[in-house]
């Protein structure tokens, strides 16, 4: 059969909006990216304390109360429907806090202006980095009133936090006595319903890139009206 002309361009535009409906009917039905939920076991063991090993459901980071560098108390009430990255610094760090303070400084700069956004530092060496040495340092790293806490308070506190809560660190130590001592990179990602939503190396900028861009899934997630 012999086709003329406009049969041809009839049959390629008949293609080409076929093809665009299949692309769009993907494009529609694709489920959008959804960041996992962590639970204690979903972890590597080793980041999780015995008592919590085998818990698969419900995590949320525990209650605290702690104290920023203004001296004002600090509980999770304060974080209540915030996203949130919380880490593990100290202030007379020569390592792995150097990148981890600036990878920080990148994030607050980049979320300045986001009411939902809040960075959550604390120390493990609470007994030098007291309120004053902290409130110090926090100008030293830019830190905005609001948006960057930085946490000290009784050791033990902190460092139940890290090892039952956020699952920062590897080696689970003791119960924050004088000897015990934690050293992580972990910058661990928290959605306004206090579950752990992702982990990341806060020393690189490629996870932290990573971190920036879960964060927005997060945002979009929690608070569509502002998208």
């Amino acid at each position: 059969m012999k086709l003329e002309k406009t049969d041809i361009i009839k049959i390629a535009l008949l293609l080409l909006v076929f093809a665009g409906g299949i692309t769009g009917a993907y494009y529609i039905l694709k489920p959008e990216p959804e960041l996992p939920v962590y639970n204690p076991s979903d972890l590597n063991p080793k980041l999780v304390d015995e008592s919590l090993q085998n818990q698969g459901r419900h995590h949320r980071v525990l209650p605290f109360e702690l104290y920023n560098q203004y001296g004002d108390t600090i509980t999770e009430e304060d974080l209540a429907g915030q996203i949130y990255v919380a880490d593990f610094f100290f202030t007379t760090c020569p390592t792995i806090c150097i990148d981890m303070a600036r990878q920080k400084r990148r994030l607050q700069k980049a979320l300045q202006d986001d009411p939902h956004f809040t960075l959550v530092s604390h120390t493990v060496t609470p007994e030098i980095d007291s309120i004053p040495i902290m409130r110090d340092y926090a100008p030293r790293q830019g830190a905005i009133k609001g948006k960057w806490q930085l946490l000290t308070g009784p050791k033990k506190e902190i460092y139940r936090l890290a090892r039952k809560s956020y699952f920062a660190v590897v080696d689970s130590g003791g119960t924050g006595g004088p000897e015990d001592f934690i050293h992580t990179e972990n910058f661990v990602l928290v959605d306004p319903k206090n579950r752990i939503r992702g982990y990341y190396d806060g020393t690189s900028r490629e996870e932290v890139t990573r971190l920036l861009e879960d964060y927005r899934l997060l945002r979009a997630d929690f608070f569509p009206e502002d998208a």
